[in-house]
């Protein structure tokens, strides 16, 4: 398949698209393969690459604008790497009642991003999220980093912003 030209982290597998080799050759005759085979290149990548993109289009025989329509349909896929740390606010019902508003509020001031985007550092991508299922502590929020996860609960503006402020501290990186 060749390199991509993408701005890819160093040391992830997105400059090598060898990988969708075996994907591609599994679903190329496959009507409807489209989601499937775009999760499995977000898989492999963490994010779906411009390069790769394009050898779908080719191995699937299909239009890139079509598979740009249903990548931002879907909010599942990303276009962009995932900072170090995934942040998921939740949302739910509980939550919003507890207050996850204002938490929220506090760590996009705090992060200088809005949920959906990552710190310029690449430390931190921003979610929100409809419900984490930890109801009892809201508000919570989950950060996943290395394939491990954590969820904080029963947050406050102040705490959430002493978390970022840790896990910065943690990693060298400047405080607001």
């Amino acid at each position: 398949m060749g390199q991509c030209q993408c701005e890819c982290r160093p040391g992830t597998p997105a400059n090598d698209l060898s990988l969708l080799d075996p994907i591609l050759e599994k679903y190329k005759d496959v009507p409807g393969s489209l989601i499937t085979v775009l999760q499995q290149t977000q898989g492999i990548y963490g994010y779906l690459p411009k390069d790769a993109i394009a050898a779908i289009a080719q191995a699937l025989d299909l239009k890139i604008a079509k598979i740009m329509g249903v990548i931002s349909f879907y909010a599942q896929f990303r276009l962009a790497p995932n900072g170090k740390y995934l942040l998921m606010m939740c949302q739910g019902t509980a939550c919003h009642v507890n207050g996850s508003e204002k938490v929220l509020e506090a760590l996009t001031d705090e992060l200088g991003i809005k949920p959906g985007e990552t710190t310029e550092d690449g430390l931190f991508t921003l979610e929100s999220v409809a419900c984490l299922g930890c109801c009892s502590i809201g508000p919570e929020m989950m950060i996943q980093t290395s394939g491990e996860s954590k969820v904080y609960g029963h947050l406050t503006t102040k705490s959430v912003r002493d978390i970022i402020r840790q896990i910065r501290r943690d990693h060298g990186g400047a405080l607001k």
